[in-house]
């Protein structure tokens, strides 16, 4: 397989072998950024649990200290007074008429908020929200009747953490024109909140290894102990 210059010159620069501290990785990483856009910055962080069982599905929320560096379109599905809070609180669609474009297929939205009287409602519609990740969660704080302080939230940069089938999280945690400081900032402040998530039932190593890359550029391990 040919390979491009631009991961040539990555490989180069890499050692995939060895860990590095978060803070040399922050750095590593844009140095072997390659392409021309602010690509988001990602993380990928190994956990030892078995998502099967309920108390090890973990699905927590934290907020960036520095923000996505991503504009979050939120729609807020409510009626009476409500509206009027979710508006002024910043949300970019208010109303319970969404139901039926959500029904129809729209989705040009980062995140839904409900109140809990639309639930059964929205409900109904789990087969097109769930797959998209928009399915409102009281665990997320995306159900809740202080839709104001949900609204703000969600618009300052705040994340949902959430672990897949294969005990993997995968999230974001800036994009590649942040200072570098910024994002370890923001790497260490969802390192924090994964590990105070740690399930009682856990047996063994529950964090087992990160990697942090750029949309387009290679994964780069960390040292846990440098994170700490």
């Amino acid at each position: 397989m040919q390979i491009s210059k631009n991961k040539k010159s990555a490989n180069e620069k890499l050692d995939r072998m060895k860990e590095y501290s978060l803070e040399d990785a922050v750095k590593l990483m844009k140095e072997v950024k390659f392409s021309k856009f602010d690509e988001s910055v990602d993380l990928a962080i190994n956990l030892g649990v078995d998502p099967r069982h309920a108390d090890q599905n973990i699905r927590v929320t934290t907020t960036l200290p520095h923000g996505t560096g991503k504009e979050v379109k939120v729609l807020v599905v409510t009626q009476g007074p409500k509206e009027k809070e979710a508006q002024d609180a910043g949300a970019d669609y208010v109303g319970k008429e969404y139901l039926e474009k959500l029904k129809g297929g729209w989705d040009d939205v980062d995140k839904v908020i409900a109140t809990p009287d639309m639930m059964p409602e929205l409900g109904k519609l789990g087969k097109v929200l769930g797959p998209k990740g928009l399915m409102p969660n009281p665990k997320s704080g995306t159900v809740t009747m202080d839709v104001a302080n949900a609204v703000k939230e969600l618009k300052a940069g705040k994340i949902e953490i959430r672990v897949e089938k294969t005990g993997i999280v995968h999230t974001q945690c800036g994009k590649s024109s942040f200072e570098e400081t910024a994002l370890v900032e923001n790497i260490r402040a969802i390192y924090d909140t994964v590990m105070k998530a740690k399930p009682a039932s856990v047996k063994g190593t529950y964090f087992k290894k990160m990697s942090v890359s750029s949309t387009m550029g290679p994964g780069i391990k960390v040292d846990q102990g440098s994170i700490r």
